[in-house]
């Protein structure tokens, strides 16, 4: 049934979500969420920018150049707990008894790489000796020991790291002390995201998390205010409840727990357009919370940065040039033609083909919506198999076609052409994005209208039990930019270092020397 009872209808205000809003999502579970229409891979001169290195110091400068009076941001989504980073170790935890076996004989059995690359290199972590010293004297063996080594750093009355948020866990050694991701995005803002000696972030992160953080900045901040001679303002918001979304069950009727009450489940990243939509800077950066370097990496990650702010400024200031023009009263074909131009070479927009055939007036109204959109600038890296998106020219349901960052997830791979254009891509988003968010009058857009809410996700769980369907709203990189300006470039490898499981961070982006 999707009938609302009483205690439905308080549930919805409590969260602040209309009823004709949940139930246009049990429609959409209905009919389905189509797949996107991959028209073909973005690649080099077709849909990504790839800068020489005079270039890129040209972008340097200029983006120096514009700071004076530009208010700049980074803002880093933060929510991630960092249990799926240590899902080997849980299972570890549950299947090896080291009083009845060997670790070498629990390794070979079990073929587990995963634990035997944990232990050959644990000593390199920069939680090793926190741990290593409070489980001291502990285990008559060595097998016993490192148990007991994983035992205490995962749960939870040891240093319960498997129920901790990721942007808080000790990511680098610097020898007196370690580093969590928090503190790293901080000297990171103050290489490229300072204007007169002050950086601004926004973290979002889960509310439960809030005191913790509030503890990091109060630890960490004037270390890394004197040592970079920059003060730092972090700000915090929350992914609201208003983005949760209705959880159905396999017969698209509502799904209930236990107590009757409906189940709501978060929207996913896409939900934290909203929280972006709340932010006011000129230039704003966005990057993941686990997407860090030690120093060695660093200057080359923040010319990379640079590079990307540097071209939002160029094509920025032509963009609001043209708008401002656009609204003119007397306008000639010539400039019309130079705006077109530019829309298509820089900004990647593509035009229907009867174009031409519009009177001036339809077409200066064309142009006018395709320029006075919010531009979104993103590093893209050269695909070394990671799974996850990358960037692609789409066709859209009316035959639109436009560029995009598309997941796997929004690809028919039962169709083989379609899934032959995205496993040949030569590229890889890394969530690497500089957006300006404003209009040539310096007024904010209002970003929620320019998402297509066709590019969601409905994904299959289970809860108590019971299958169900859950839906995610488009990514935020994903369709809930999909009517921005973009335009992609490519950038080092080494600007893309995430850690996806613990293991990542033997990698040599986290190992300082």
């Amino acid at each position: 049934m999707t009938n609302f009872s009483e205690d439905d209808l308080l549930q919805l205000l409590s969260k602040g979500i209309s009823k004709e809003k949940v139930l246009q999502q049990v429609v959409t579970f209905k009919e389905g969420i189509p797949f996107v229409r991959l028209e073909k891979a973005a690649v080099i001169s077709e849909g990504i920018s790839k800068f020489s290195k005079t270039e890129e110091e040209e972008l340097i400068q200029k983006f120096e150049a514009s700071l004076e009076g530009l208010s700049l941001l980074k803002f880093v989504p933060a929510s991630g707990a960092a249990s799926r980073m240590f899902k080997a170790l849980f299972n570890f935890l549950e299947t090896y008894d080291p009083s009845n076996e060997m670790l070498d004989a629990y390794i070979k059995r079990t073929g587990d790489k995963d634990i035997e690359t944990f232990f050959d290199g644990y000593k390199n972590f920069a939680f090793y000796d926190l741990i290593q010293n409070s489980i001291k004297g502990k285990g008559a063996s060595k097998d016993e020991e490192q148990y007991f080594f994983v035992k205490k750093m995962m749960l939870e009355d040891g240093y319960n790291y498997g129920f901790y948020p990721k942007g808080l866990l000790p990511f680098h050694n610097y020898g007196e002390y370690s580093a969590t991701p928090f503190e790293e995005h901080l000297k990171e803002a103050s290489a490229y995201a300072k204007a007169d000696g002050v950086a601004n972030l926004h973290f979002t992160i889960s509310e439960q998390h809030g005191k913790m953080f509030n503890e990091e900045f109060n630890k960490v901040g004037q270390r890394v205010s004197q040592s970079t001679e920059t003060s730092f303002k972090v700000g915090y918001s929350f992914q609201k409840p208003s983005t949760d979304t209705i959880a159905v069950t396999m017969d698209n009727e509502f799904f209930r727990n236990s107590d009757s009450s409906l189940l709501f489940r978060p929207g996913g990243h896409g939900a934290l357009i909203e929280n972006l939509d709340e932010q006011d800077a000129d230039i704003i950066f966005i990057k993941n919370i686990d997407n860090v370097v030690v120093p060695e990496f660093a200057k080359e990650v923040g010319k990379s940065k640079k590079v990307l702010a540097g071209l939002l400024v160029e094509v920025q200031q032509q963009a609001f040039s043209y708008a401002a023009l656009l609204d003119m009263v007397e306008i000639t074909a010539e400039q019309l033609n130079a705006i077109k131009d530019f829309l298509e070479n820089d900004l990647n927009v593509r035009f229907s083909d009867n174009f031409s055939n519009f009177s001036i007036g339809e077409q200066i109204e064309v142009l006018k919506d395709k320029i006075n959109r919010p531009i979104r600038v993103c590093g893209m890296v050269k695909n070394e198999g990671e799974p996850g998106g990358g960037p692609f020219w789409i066709k859209d349901r009316n035959g639109r076609i436009s560029l995009q960052i598309i997941e796997s997830a929004q690809v028919d791979i039962t169709n083989e052409s379609q899934l032959n254009i995205f496993k040949n891509s030569t590229h890889f988003n890394p969530v690497d994005l500089v957006c300006g968010v404003k209009d040539f009058n310096g007024e904010k857009y209002n970003l929620s209208n320019f998402v297509d809410h066709q590019q969601g996700f409905i994904t299959e769980k289970t809860k108590e039990g019971k299958n169900l369907k859950a839906m995610e709203l488009p990514g935020l990189w994903n369709g809930a930019m999909a009517f921005w300006n973009t335009i992609f470039v490519e950038v080092p490898l080494i600007t893309f270092n995430p850690v996806k499981t613990v293991n990542d961070l033997l990698k040599p982006a986290h190992q300082k020397k």
